[in-house]
C-alpha cells in the first residue's frame, strides 16, 4: 500500500497548492479545544478545515456524517499519538522523506509570477513548432575547472569554423562529438518541441535559423554545436489503436518469421473487412491495450520511444485509416487512426505549461527574480571588519579548487545578519567558499573573487532564510506540512503494526483464510481451443477437422492460403464468462456446435472443464493478505482507545455541528 492511499483513505490528503498563498497577516480562525488525547488538545479549526476540504472527495455518505467523521478523525489522531509514542518520528528515513516533501512543497512559493508568466508564454510560442536538429557535444559538467571548460569551448568553436567552411556536419559529429550515439546517428536528434531538451539547448535550437549552425551553447552537459535541419508546424496530438505481435526476446529466426506471418495474416483479415477492435481483442499481444480494442492514450511527437511508430501514426490522414504492417524495436504493428487533435489554445495548456516551467531549468530564472525581491524584503547587515579578516584567509589556490577553509582562528564573529534574527559567522562564509570554489571563479585578485563568493553567499542565505520561515509567512503552508507529517508517521506505523504483521503472521493468516474461505473462489473455467472466422463454411470445415482429431496447425494449413486468412485460432484457460470466449449455455469437453456472435462464427474444442471451487491459500494469498490487513486495522482503533485517554468536549462539538450544517 502506498502513502497516498493511506492519506486519502483517512480523508487527510495534503492540499494542492496552485499559487494560492495566505499571508501571515491573515486573521487566524477562532478555535476551541474539541477533544484531547492524553490531555493533548486538538482544536475545532483543524477539524472544520479538514472536514470541509474533503467533503466533496468522500463517496461514502456515512463519512459525511459528523459523528462518524469525528470518530474517524479521533482514530487518525490516536494512530499519530501511537507513532510518536513508539518514537517513529526519530526514524532517519521518516525525517528524510519529510524533508524531501517540504522541499517539493516549498517550490510552490519560490516563484516570481511575472517572470513565470513570461516563460510560460515563451514556451507556448515555441510549442507551435517542431525543430529537427543535430548536435556535436564536448563534455564539461557544471563543476568543471575553468581550464577544462575553456578547453571544451575551444573544441566547440573549432567545429563551428569547420561547419561554416562547408564540412559535412554529420561527419563532424561522428569524428568529434563526445555523445556516444553520434557514431551511429551522426548527432541527429530527430524532431523535438518545447520541454524535450534542457532549456539552454532548446533556446539555441529555436533561435538558430533552418539550415544554419549555432555558436557554442553551454548546458550542464558541456558545450554543444547545433545544426537546425528543419522546422515544421507542431503535429498536435494523435490517438490511435494498434495490433501488436511481439518479437521473441532472444534471437530466433523461426519465431521472428512466425510473428511476421501472423501480423500479415491479421492485415489480410482487415483488408477482408473484419473489425479492427475485434481482431485486437483476439490477437494483439499488447495486453495493456488489447482489451480496449487496441486503443492507446493520445500522444504527441517525441513522446514515444519509437520514431517509426509515431511517423506511421501521424502519417494516417482520416479517422479509420489503417497502416500496413510495420516493424519497430518492440515487434510488428498495424495502426488505425482514431483521431487527430490540433494544438490547444494557450488558455487550455497554461496550467500544464506552468508546472513544466517550474520543473525544468527555467526555474533558475524564476529563483533569480525571487532573490531580487528578497533583497528588498529583508534587511541585510554586513560587518565589514569581520569580512576583511575572513578574506585574508583566502588565497590563490581557489583558482585551482585546492583551497581549504581554515579550521583554526577566530572566525566565530558574526559576519552577516538577515532580518535582525539570522546570524552567520565568518566561518560559515569561509566554509561556503570552500564548498563552492568548484563552481569556478575567474575574478582577480583574490579579494575580488572573495566578493563574488560573498554575493553568492548572501543570495543563498536570503533564500534559505525565506524558505526556513515559510510556516510563519504562510499559514496554509504550515497546515499542509502538519498534515503530511502526521500522514507520513501513520504510514510508518501501519507498516510496522498492520502490514508487516499481516504478511508474517502465518498462523493468523491461515485462521483468517479458513474463516472466510467462501470469499476466495474460482469461477467455472475451461481449457479450450477457440477457432473463429467470418465465413460459416470455413468454420464448418474447421469443426469437421477437429472431430477427426486434427490439431490447430493442420487446420490452419488446410484452410488458410498465402493471400487469405480464413480461420484464426487461440488456446488457453479462460473463465467461462470471459469475453475471449463465445457464449455457451453449457460447457463440456469435446467439440462444440458452431456458434455465431456478431459477424463471427466460432467453434470451440474444450479439452477440460475446470469447475468452480475454493482457491487454496497460496492461490488467493494476495487478496487474503489485503483482507487480513483491513481486518486487523478495523480492530486496531478499539485497542488504541484503551491505550490512550480520549475526552471529547460535547458542547463544543455541538456548536461545530451547527456551524457546519448551515
Amino acid at each position: 500500500m502506498k502513502l497516498n492511499q493511506v492519506l486519502s483513505g483517512l480523508l487527510l490528503t495534503a492540499l494542492l497548492i496552485s499559487g494560492c498563498k495566505t499571508s501571515k497577516e491573515a486573521a487566524a480562525p477562532q478555535k476551541e479545544v474539541l477533544f484531547t488525547v492524553n490531555d493533548k488538545p486538538y482544536y475545532t479549526d483543524e477539524f472544520k478545515r479538514v472536514y470541509k476540504k474533503n467533503l466533496d472527495l468522500v463517496k461514502d455518505d456515512s463519512q459525511k456524517d459528523l459523528d462518524n467523521y469525528l470518530n474517524l478523525f479521533i482514530g487518525y489522531k490516536l494512530k499519530v499519538n501511537k507513532a510518536n509514542k513508539l518514537g517513529l518520528q526519530n526514524n532517519k528515513k521518516y525525517q528524510g522523506e519529510l524533508k524531501s516533501y517540504r522541499t517539493q512543497l516549498s517550490k510552490n512559493y519560490l516563484t516570481d509570477s511575472k517572470v513565470t508568466a513570461e516563460l510560460i508564454e515563451e514556451a507556448y510560442n515555441r510549442s507551435l513548432k517542431e525543430v529537427k536538429a543535430s548536435h556535436i557535444l564536448f563534455m564539461a559538467d557544471e563543476n568543471a575547472s575553468p581550464a577544462d571548460t575553456l578547453k571544451a569551448y575551444n573544441k566547440a568553436a573549432d567545429v563551428v569554423k569547420k561547419a561554416a567552411a562547408g564540412e559535412d556536419f554529420g561527419k563532424l559529429a561522428q569524428q568529434y562529438s563526445e555523445d556516444p550515439s553520434a557514431k551511429e546517428n551522426q548527432g541527429d536528434l530527430g524532431y523535438f518541441t518545447v520541454f524535450r531538451m534542457v532549456y539552454p539547448f532548446e533556446t539555441a535550437a529555436y533561435n538558430t535559423p533552418k539550415g544554419q549552425v549555432s555558436k557554442p551553447v553551454r548546458t550542464r552537459f558541456g558545450y554543444h554545436v547545433i545544426k537546425v535541419t528543419d522546422v515544421r508546424d507542431n503535429r498536435g496530438d494523435v490517438t490511435v489503436a494498434h495490433i501488436m505481435i511481439m518479437k521473441p526476446q532472444q534471437p530466433d529466426a523461426a519465431a521472428s518469421a512466425k510473428a511476421k506471418t501472423k501480423i500479415e495474416d491479421i492485415y489480410k483479415k482487415l483488408k477482408q473487412g473484419e473489425d479492427f477492435a475485434a481482431l485486437a481483442k483476439q490477437f494483439s499481444e499488447d495486453k495493456s491495450s488489447s482489451g480496449n480494442g487496441g486503443q492507446l492514450a493520445k500522444f504527441s511527437s517525441g513522446e514515444l520511444t519509437s520514431v517509426e511508430f509515431e511517423d506511421q501514426a501521424f502519417g494516417l490522414q482520416k479517422a479509420g485509416d489503417i497502416s500496413m504492417p510495420f516493424e519497430t524495436q518492440f515487434g510488428w504493428h498495424i495502426v488505425r487512426l482514431v483521431s487527430k487533435e490540433p494544438l490547444k489554445p494557450y488558455a487550455d495548456v497554461k496550467p500544464d505549461f506552468e508546472n513544466r516551467v517550474k520543473r525544468d531549468e527555467r526555474s533558475r530564472l524564476i529563483e533569480q527574480s525571487l532573490t531580487s525581491t528578497l533583497k528588498k524584503k529583508y534587511s541585510v547587515e554586513k560587518d565589514k571588519k569581520v569580512y576583511q579578516e575572513a578574506v585574508l584567509a583566502i588565497n590563490d589556490s581557489i583558482y585551482a579548487q585546492g583551497w581549504k577553509a581554515p579550521k583554526k582562528g577566530n572566525y566565530t564573529k558574526t559576519l552577516l545578519t538577515i532580518n535582525k534574527d539570522k546570524k552567520l559567522t565568518a566561518q560559515d562564509y569561509l566554509n561556503y567558499v570552500d564548498a563552492q570554489q568548484r563552481t569556478g571563479v575567474t575574478a582577480k585578485p583574490v579579494a575580488k573573487a572573495a566578493d563574488v563568493f560573498y554575493d553568492r553567499f548572501v543570495d543563498e542565505q536570503l533564500n534559505v532564510y525565506y524558505n526556513d520561515n515559510l510556516e510563519k509567512e504562510f499559514p496554509e503552508f504550515s497546515m499542509v506540512m502538519e498534515e503530511y507529517r502526521d500522514g507520513l508517521l501513520l504510514f510508518d506505523l501501519m507498516e510496522k503494526e498492520i502490514w508487516e504483521k499481516a504478511k508474517n503472521d502465518t498462523i493468523g493468516l491461515q485462521k483468517f483464510y479458513e474463516a472466510n474461505k467462501a470469499n476466495y473462489q474460482w469461477k467455472n473455467r475451461v481449457d479450450a481451443e477457440v477457432y473463429s472466422s467470418t465465413n460459416e463454411k470455413d468454420i464448418k470445415t474447421a469443426r469437421e477437422q477437429l472431430l477427426k482429431g486434427k490439431d490447430a496447425a493442420a487446420i490452419k494449413t488446410a484452410l488458410n492460403t498465402k493471400d487469405k486468412v480464413n480461420v484464426m485460432e487461440k488456446t488457453g484457460v479462460y473463465d467461462q464468462d470471459s469475453d475471449a470466449l463465445p457464449k455457451q449455455a453449457v460447457w463440456k469437453t469435446g467439440v462444440s456446435d458452431i456458434i455465431k456472435e456478431g459477424n463471427y462464427y466460432y467453434v470451440v474444442k474444450t479439452n477440460k472443464v475446470l469447475p468452480a471451487g475454493p482457491k487454496t491459500l497460496d492461490e488467493a494469498k494476495g487478496r487474503v493478505v489485503n483482507d487480513y490487513q483491513q481486518y486487523l486495522e478495523s480492530t486496531w482503533v478499539d485497542e488504541l482507545k484503551k491505550e490512550f485517554t480520549v475526552k471529547v468536549n460535547q458542547d463544543t462539538f455541538a456548536k461545530v455541528k451547527t456551524e457546519l450544517k448551515k
